[in-house]
């Protein structure tokens, strides 16, 4: 190795002598001398960048070096390693190879490379080393020196740059030492921040969407209030032309057409630049475009002495460009511009002349021009005209064959004759009437007699296309009118009335059909059309025909001897509805029946064929608020449809009586209904439904009054025991003549003397107040502590008293009483059923009260017989006892008292026990004896009466 300086000097040798050999012995020298450094390894020249150049607004870095090929004897292939890092975060960006070859000569090399974010946000270093690609050459490679590119200043890069939709793009914000960058937006987002250097921050933005047409806003926001922005605009590279056609007006210049596609979005001075390209002559122009229409538009000179032009359309903006490419042949492609200045002239009647200017050179080819002729009602006619071609001239064409006296209106358009491309578009339109020219024939007269013979009639057709002069009458003509002749109905057709009759063989000299232009009274305007013999058929038509006139037609035959009519003819060219109703009225009303008739209609107001008459009713109010009958879908809508025309007259059955209805009239033709013609009738009431209505009710109540009065007769006994059971009539008791009896002593007196019935239960409920204490009456009760309240009742505030009625059975009177029987147990004390429920006495008042006053009938108090006690009285007051009236019978001394239903017995349960008086409840025995059937009362009326109906019959 320490000869390897020694090495290298020989090498230089080797390298002057193969460098000063001659060609010829160079191949050879080299294949002896070569091997003999098979066993060396050589080391390539270490490169050296000349420059590095940045290109800011493309992100571009140029690199510049020599191979130093001069070097070398004989061409060898290179290839250059090229790396290229950021240095303060000392990140390797790129590292790219580049071939070349090297040659006797030293060669300059350029190099370029595009960097994904700007290169003012970071410093960027680039160096180099060199491959030979022989094997004598693969030593060590040294790299050449870095090449640094630093940048200076401050702000937000990439400024107001222009990138395609769906992009990546880089922002970063360059600010001094010292300060710090707080966020950085795009839009309205905040992107998170990338540091890059201590001086640098960035945000990266992912596919990028279209923006306004102002751009999007990137704002970097800093401490101490700093702040820097930039704009993006984002947009689409240029579409391929489409539709690119050209064509010439004028042989001046060439005007190019297209549609551009889709819109790049990017405007101003951002936006899609057009320029046109002629590839034979190698000119081109820049074209000025709208961007505001659909269609774009260029201009390209004519070239002298070139027919044939290759034009190639160049479209390019900030993304990218595109192209389209069109081979036009002139003369195929000429349109025309629009003729100007026409005039017409002219001093025949039926012939003029026009004459036009058309901007243009076009004496190279023939010319098509077309003319468009109109005049009144008339269609439009289109004569065409060729004529050679002139530069910057005016054309003239003559038209003939003209009417007379007649205003026309001409207009022109121009294209080329040989080969069409287009029509230029139409002139001006031009006003000529031409002169006038004597009548070439008569007029068309018709001539009618009246019915009398002693006047003629005279009318003629005047030609608006001729200036008439005065007219003599030459010849007459006769009509026949036969007494037999009808009138049919004509059919319209289009703007026509179509009539049609049957070939009459005797008329030789035609057929004549004469209208009238008014379906009033005569006079009116008169018409009429002739035919040939041999037509049967015409469409008659006329300017003045107006839709719903009808209009009357007469056919005449022409024969040697004159004119024959045939038949009349009525009709219409459009049927209409009829302008109104007809007038009606109601002529006579009922209860369910209402007459109308109405008058016949004037043929004007039908403007059609009568078809006939619609009658719609139904009930209804004369009530503006509520809607009309035909307008209202009332359900209860009925119609009447009178198609027999000579009927005046309709009566509408089945109404209701004493009921308003509504009623609409209306005529129809073939073209619809007329407007409706209302009134509102009132029916007549019903007098007999009335009397039926209320004769029936009256007869139900009857009959049902006589079924129910059959009915309780019949079961006369159970409604009376049911619902009106017999209570007795205090004023027929005998008990209530105690008073005047008692001091009579009537011995016969049979007090409260009846016969036997069945018991009858009477219930008093009433507030009670407390029983009147009776010192004369009172009996003692071992178990007088106890009480019994009733069920139900109330034992605070009131008691109900239960009163058991039982007529008592009278006994006779026994003279001697068993001896072994207490006579005081047979004295039962009565109180007076007044007292009984009167405020309580006090004791001391109770002497004062008339023994004779309280006399009468006194029921029985419900006691037990163990509270009995017989108090010594005084002999007045046992003999007032013996004519007191009503006393018990029984006899007390056969009362078991241990029975379990005896008052005084303990067991006993029932609460209303007592010794069977009649105001006892559960009486088992009459305290009166019966009486024989003799001594028994007797009803003294016989007779019958209404109240008889509810009582019982007698006892038999």
């Amino acid at each position: 190795m320490s000869c390897l300086p020694y090495f290298l000097y020989f090498k230089i040798i080797f390298l002057v002598i193969l460098s000063r050999a001659s060609c010829e012995l160079l191949p050879c020298c080299a294949s002896v001398l070569l091997p003999l450094f098979s066993h060396f390894s050589f080391v390539p020249l270490t490169p050296r960048i000349l420059s590095l150049t940045p290109d800011f607004s493309t992100f571009t870095l140029t690199l510049k070096w020599s191979d130093n090929g001069s070097a070398f004897p004989y061409g060898l292939d290179a290839s250059w390693e090229i790396e290229i890092l950021r240095k303060e975060t000392m990140e390797d960006v790129t590292r790219e190879s580049y071939n070349s070859k090297l040659t006797h000569e030293d060669i300059i090399h350029s190099w370029n490379w595009k960097s994904d974010m700007p290169l003012e946000c970071t410093s960027h270093y680039v160096r180099i080393r060199h491959y030979i690609n022989i094997t004598q050459f693969d030593g060590h490679k040294d790299w050449s020196d870095w090449s640094p590119v630093e940048p200076s200043g401050s702000g937000l890069f990439p400024q107001d740059t222009v990138v395609a939709v769906g992009s990546n793009v880089t922002f970063c914000c360059v600010h001094e030492e010292g300060r710090q960058v707080q966020r950085m937006s795009y839009g309205a987002k905040d992107y998170p921040l990338i540091r890059l250097s201590s001086r640098s921050s960035a945000i990266r933005v992912l596919n990028a969407n279209a923006s306004d047409a102002s751009g999007t806003n990137i704002v970097c926001r800093m401490s101490e209030n700093g702040m820097d922005g930039t704009v993006l605009f984002v947009g689409y590279g240029p579409d391929v032309p489409e539709d690119l056609s050209c064509e010439t007006s004028n042989f001046v210049i060439i005007k190019c057409t297209w549609k551009p596609g889709r819109a790049s979005g990017l405007y101003g001075v951002r936006g899609t630049k057009y320029s046109l390209i002629e590839s034979i002559s190698g000119k081109n122009v820049s074209c000025e475009v709208n961007e505001m229409k659909k269609e774009r538009i260029c201009g390209f000179p004519v070239l002298a002495d070139q027919k044939t032009y290759s034009f190639v359309l160049g479209v390019s903006n900030p993304i990218g460009q595109t192209e389209a490419s069109l081979l036009v042949d002139l003369n195929q492609r000429v349109n025309p511009e629009t003729p100007e200045k026409l005039t017409v002239s002219g001093n025949s009647s039926t012939s003029v002349r026009l004459h036009w200017f058309i901007n243009g050179s076009f004496a190279e080819i023939r010319l098509l021009c077309q003319i468009e002729i109109s005049s009144g009602h008339s269609e439009q006619k289109l004569h065409n005209v060729s004529m050679p071609g002139g530069k910057f001239s005016t054309y003239t064409a003559q038209l003939n064959a003209l009417h007379p006296y007649t205003k026309y209106r001409f207009r022109v358009r121009c294209s080329a004759a040989d080969h069409f491309w287009r029509w230029s578009d139409w002139s001006g339109t031009e006003e000529h009437t031409t002169l006038e020219a004597p009548p070439a024939r008569g007029p068309d007269i018709w001539r009618e007699r009246s019915p009398s013979g002693k006047s003629l009639r005279i009318f003629w057709k005047v030609d608006r296309k001729l200036k008439m002069s005065v007219w003599s009458l030459m010849d007459f003509f006769v009509v026949f009118v036969a007494d037999n002749v009808k009138t049919d109905r004509a059919v319209a057709m289009g703007n026509g009335i179509y009539i049609s009759w049957n070939s009459y063989p005797n008329m030789t000299c035609g057929y004549i059909v004469k209208w009238c232009h008014s379906s009033g009274s005569e006079p009116c305007s008169v018409d009429w059309q002739k035919f040939p013999s041999n037509t049967t058929d015409a469409v008659i038509k006329s300017a003045l025909f107006r839709p719903g006139v009808r209009y009357n037609f007469s056919l005449y035959g022409c024969k040697s001897s004159g004119y024959q009519l045939l038949k009349n003819i009525t009709g219409y060219t459009k049927e209409l509805p009829p302008k109104r109703a007809p007038n009606f009225t109601v002529e006579e009303t009922s209860s369910d029946s209402i007459l109308v008739k109405w008058e016949d209609m004037p043929i004007e107001d039908c403007q059609g064929f009568l078809e006939g008459y619609r009658l719609s009713f139904a009930k209804g109010e004369k009530d503006a608020l509520k809607p009309r009958l035909l307008e209202s879908g009332n359900p209860e809508l009925k119609v009447k449809n009178i198609t027999d025309l000579t009927k005046k007259s309709l009566k509408i059955l089945d109404l209701q009586g004493k009921t308003s209805y509504q009623l609409d009239l209306q005529a129809y033709t073939a073209g619809g209904l007329s407007p409706p013609n209302s009134l509102y009738v009132v029916t007549k009431e019903d007098s007999v439904g009335l009397i039926i209505a209320i004769l029936i009710p009256v007869a139900v109540v009857v009959l049902l009054g006589v079924v129910a009065s059959i009915f309780c007769y019949r079961k006369r006994e159970w409604i009376k025991e049911t619902f009106y059971p017999e209570i007795p009539n205090p004023e027929n008791s005998k008990a209530l003549q105690f008073q005047k009896n008692i001091c009579e002593g009537n011995k016969s007196l049979k007090t409260l003397e009846m016969n036997p019935c069945t018991p009858n239960s009477v219930e008093v409920v009433e507030t009670q107040s407390a029983a009147p204490k009776i010192e004369d009456t009172e009996m003692m009760s071992s178990k007088t502590d106890t009480i019994v309240p009733e069920d139900g009742s109330d034992s605070e505030t009131e008691n109900h008293v239960v009163v058991s009625y039982c007529p008592p059975i009278i006994e006779e009177e026994i003279s001697n009483p068993p001896m072994d029987e207490p006579v005081g147990l047979s004295q039962v004390v009565y109180i007076d059923i007044q007292s009984m429920y009167q405020p309580q006495i006090k004791p001391e008042e109770e002497s004062e009260i008339d023994l004779v006053t309280t006399a009468g009938y006194k029921p029985q108090m419900q006691l037990p017989v163990s509270a009995l006690k017989i108090e010594s009285r005084s002999p007045a007051e046992e003999e007032s006892d013996k004519t007191a009236g009503y006393r018990p019978q029984a006899n007390t001394n056969a009362w078991n008292m241990d029975t379990p239903d005896s008052p005084g017995s303990v067991e006993s349960n029932n609460e209303n026990a007592s010794f069977g008086s009649p105001c006892s409840i559960n009486s088992r025995q009459f305290l009166l004896p019966p009486k024989d059937d003799e001594d028994s009362p007797k009803p003294s009326n016989t007779g019958w009466s209404f109240t008889h109906f509810f009582q019982n019959k007698p006892n038999d």
